[in-house]
C-alpha cells in the first residue's frame, strides 16, 4: 500500500511539473509568483520545481523570469524525425507553399489531437499563430477532419469522448452527428474543406496520406483567406495538387 501511494505521488509530480513547463511555453515564460497563482500551487513547491528544472538545465532564469532552455529543442527535432517518413513529407511541404502561394501544413495525430510536424509560408501566404509541433483539435482544421474521416468509426468516437468538440469560431462543428456526416461527405469527395471552423475569414483545405499498413498516417493542408479560397481554386485546383502530393508519400512509404 505504501508503495502504491508513493507511486501515485511521484505520478502526480511528473503532472505538475509538465504542468509548469507547459504554462511557461504558453506564457513565454513567467515568474514564481505568477506561475504560483495560476496553477495554485504554493509558491515554495513551486519553487523547488523551477529550481529543479533549471539546474538540470531545462530552464534558464533571466531577472527572476524563467523560460524555457534550448534543451526542448533538441528532444522537439528528435521527436519530429524519429521516423523516416515524418522528414519524407517536409520538402512536399514546402513545394506545396512555393506553388500555391500559400501557408502548407502536414499534420499527424497523437493522443487524439493533430500536430504539425511540417509547415510552410508560400509568397502571399497568411501568418497564423500555428506553429510546429502545436497541438490542435481535429474537428475543426482540414487536416484534421481528413484524418478523422479516413479513421475508424471507434477510434472518432473515442476522440469525441476524450477531447470533446469544442467551438473555436461560430462555424465549428460541435455536434457529433454533425461530424460525422460531414466525415462521410470528405470519404466521398477525397478531401476536407475547414470553413473557417478554427480562424475567422480562413479556409483551409486537406487530404489524408494513407499508410502502407491502410491505416491514415496523416494529412496535407493548405489554407489560406476565404476571398482566394473559393471557386474553381478551392473545388478542383487545390484538390488536385494535395491528392497528387499525398499520393507521392503514399508510394514513397511502401519503400522505406
Amino acid at each position: 500500500m505504501d508503495n502504491e501511494r508513493s507511486s501515485d505521488r511521484t505520478i502526480q509530480s511528473l503532472r505538475t511539473g509538465f504542468k509548469i513547463i507547459e504554462l511557461l511555453r504558453d506564457q513565454d515564460g513567467g515568474y514564481l509568483t505568477d506561475v504560483s497563482t495560476q496553477l495554485n500551487i504554493p509558491k515554495s513547491t513551486v519553487y523547488q520545481y523551477l529550481n529543479t528544472l533549471e539546474k538540470i538545465g531545462y530552464l534558464v532564469k533571466e531577472d527572476s523570469k524563467y523560460e524555457l532552455s534550448l534543451n526542448f529543442v533538441s528532444l522537439g527535432e528528435y521527436a519530429r524525425t524519429r521516423k523516416e517518413a515524418y522528414t519524407l513529407a517536409k520538402p512536399m511541404v514546402q513545394k506545396l507553399a512555393d506553388k500555391t502561394g500559400e501557408r502548407a501544413q502536414f499534420l499527424i495525430e497523437e493522443h487524439g489531437k493533430g500536430i504539425y510536424l511540417h509547415t510552410d509560408q508560400g509568397s502571399q501566404g497568411v501568418q497564423t499563430d500555428r506553429w510546429i509541433g502545436e497541438q490542435r483539435y481535429l474537428h475543426s482544421s482540414a487536416g484534421g477532419k481528413a484524418i478523422l474521416a479516413y479513421s475508424k468509426t471507434n477510434k472518432v468516437e473515442k476522440v469525441i469522448n476524450q477531447i470533446g468538440l469544442p467551438a473555436e469560431t461560430q462555424n465549428t462543428i460541435t455536434a457529433p452527428e454533425k461530424l460525422f456526416r460531414e466525415l462521410e461527405e470528405i470519404t466521398e469527395r477525397g478531401y476536407s474543406i475547414n470553413n473557417e471552423e478554427s480562424i475567422d475569414g480562413l479556409r483551409g483545405i486537406g487530404v489524408p496520406v494513407i499508410g502502407p499498413d491502410d491505416a491514415v498516417f496523416g494529412a496535407f493542408s493548405i489554407s489560406g483567406p476565404v476571398r482566394r479560397f473559393s471557386g474553381e481554386w478551392l473545388q478542383k485546383e487545390l484538390p488536385d495538387l494535395l491528392l497528387g502530393t499525398a499520393n507521392e508519400l503514399e508510394l514513397r512509404l511502401k519503400y522505406i
